[in-house]
């Protein structure tokens, strides 16, 4: 394997590296290979409640004036797919939470011209909608699920846990509306010192820090504000 040099590095770090890569592509075919199983998983439930959600204006910065929206109106014209992620937001907003969307909220430009993607909390929509104004999102479609049960019947939601940081993905067929995935390895076992990393794929902050050389850290966890 040739590889580019870089400017003083000694035969002891160019071997290491090229040792690193072949793990790093390695790891690509495992990515790869973990996200096409993921794709060819059978359907899943039927989506059998066409759930009520509060929802305000599609402009963030205009009075809230709520309405009713329905789930099967989450789907856009000629999308089928649809990313809705579980805000841990009941009396108080979520810190890492915050941070995904802190990110997601500038790339929904470009996710949603793919598939649809919403974000829903407990909280009333009015919190919701001032706390992203405090934050300057922009883009994210923002649903209060506090009148109906699905944060509770897609594991937004448990009696152990309470509110829990969860992406579920759904599929709109001719059929009706089915479940595809939820990001379950919240759940699986994990390995000592290390956090589940189930929404590790729309958080990249925790990828950057993977690339510096002291790492994700033990004790660092996102905050609101780091003055």
């Amino acid at each position: 394997m040739t590889q580019p040099k870089f400017p003083g590095e000694s035969a002891e770090y160019r071997n290491a590296r090229d040792d690193l890569l072949r793990k790093e592509v390695e790891l690509r075919r495992q990515i790869e290979s973990v996200a096409a199983a993921r794709r060819k998983l059978p359907i899943g439930g039927r989506v059998e409640q066409d759930y009520v959600f509060e929802e305000g204006a599609t402009d963030l910065l205009a009075d809230d004036n709520p309405r009713a929206t329905r789930f099967s109106e989450l789907f856009g014209e000629g999308k089928d797919t649809l990313l809705l992620y579980s805000f841990m937001y009941d009396t108080e907003p979520c810190p890492s939470c915050t941070s995904i969307l802190d990110g997601l909220d500038g790339q929904l430009p470009h996710v949603t011209d793919r598939v649809n993607f919403t974000v829903v909390a407990k909280a009333a929509i009015n919190d919701i909608r001032a706390w992203a104004r405090k934050r300057g999102w922009r883009h994210l479609r923002l649903l209060s699920s506090r009148n109906n049960s699905y944060n509770r019947d897609y594991l937004g939601e448990t009696e152990d846990w309470g509110q829990v940081p969860s992406l579920n993905v759904f599929r709109k067929t001719d059929d009706g509306i089915y479940h595809s995935y939820n990001t379950e390895m919240l759940f699986a076992r994990t390995e000592e010192d290390q956090e589940p990393r189930h929404v590790d794929l729309i958080w990249p902050l925790w990828n950057l820090f993977d690339l510096a050389p002291e790492g994700r850290g033990t004790n660092w966890h996102p905050r609101f504000d780091y003055d």
